[in-house]
């Protein structure tokens, strides 16, 4: 039971494993094993040795760490990309609303999360997120050279997705996604 698990919502947890004895057979690149594991339905777990279900599902993927390095990259630019724009868009926003004074009770609760309102992208930034959505479709292919570039953005640009793909790419860390756009979109690249 202590290894018992729990999902709410549906899920998708990704892990990263490098190793120098495990690698795949007649490659030259150096590559690193993704691990996935998501779930399609609610889920609860509390006896590992008796746990059937048809919503869980799991695999692996080698994928090549310089793709995943300047993907990663690629990523980190365009969140900051994206966070310039919620910035300029809140701006605007607050520029257009009549000012008052916040009662000094209201500024210490005020704790920054993540937006996970759409943004709309000005043209530059969503060739920017094209191109990676692209990168990301072409690594979690079976053939990646067979992957076609994406010529419409396939969930809504939030920051909090964008940040959730930027972990995603991170090798040195694992990370869970939850957001349903994002989470569909990359279940539908893993089939």
């Amino acid at each position: 039971e202590s290894r018992a698990a729990n999902a709410s919502n549906k899920e998708i947890n990704i892990q990263w494993y490098t190793s120098s004895m495990a690698k795949p057979s007649n490659d030259t690149e150096t590559k690193v094993l993704l691990l996935y594991a998501y779930n399609t339905q609610p889920v609860k777990i509390s006896n590992i040795k008796v746990f059937s279900s048809m919503s869980v599902f799991s695999g692996h993927l080698w994928i090549p760490l310089a793709g995943i390095i300047s993907l990663r990259k690629k990523l980190s630019n365009l969140k900051e990309q994206v966070e310039i724009l919620v910035q300029s868009s809140k701006s605007l926003s607050s520029a257009l609303e009549p000012t008052g004074f916040l009662e000094q009770s209201e500024i210490p609760s005020k704790k920054p999360q993540m937006s996970v309102a759409k943004v709309h992208l000005d043209e530059k930034t969503e060739e920017m997120a094209k191109r990676c959505l692209s990168e990301v479709k072409a690594l979690l292919s079976i053939v990646p050279a067979l992957s076609s570039p994406l010529t419409e953005i396939p969930f809504d640009i939030t920051l909090q997705s964008i940040a959730s793909l930027e972990d995603m790419f991170d090798p040195t860390n694992g990370c869970i996604i939850t957001e349903e756009n994002l989470f569909n979109w990359i279940i539908s690249l893993l089939h």
